[in-house]
């Protein structure tokens, strides 16, 4: 008989998530692995292409695993900086948001 599925897991993340987050980001990340999982995203004052990265890396990760991943209530901040590096919200999985 399979196991049944742990409650889907949801982590506001920080106002900055730049450079000295990234690393305290993928920890708080693969702690959640293995479950759905929501990301908050509403406080993001401001984001680098290094936490961007984490957060892609952690939604192939999750798709591959087959548990569903996305990031909600995105600010604005956050959008612009996906902008900048040439993504789009369908690439980081942010739910009901168009840019």
């Amino acid at each position: 008989m399979k196991a049944s599925k742990q409650e889907r897991a949801v982590h506001s993340l920080p106002e900055y998530l730049d450079m000295s987050a990234a690393e305290f980001l993928k920890k708080d990340l693969l702690e959640l692995r293995g479950r759905d999982l929501s990301l908050d995203a509403s406080q993001v004052q401001r984001a680098g292409t290094l936490c961007l990265q984490v957060l892609l890396s952690a939604r192939k990760t999750w798709q591959s695993d087959g548990n569903e991943f996305e990031i909600t209530q995105a600010s604005q901040e956050l959008f612009d900086a996906i902008r900048q590096i040439g993504l789009g919200p369908v690439e980081l999985m942010i739910a009901g948001e168009e840019i």
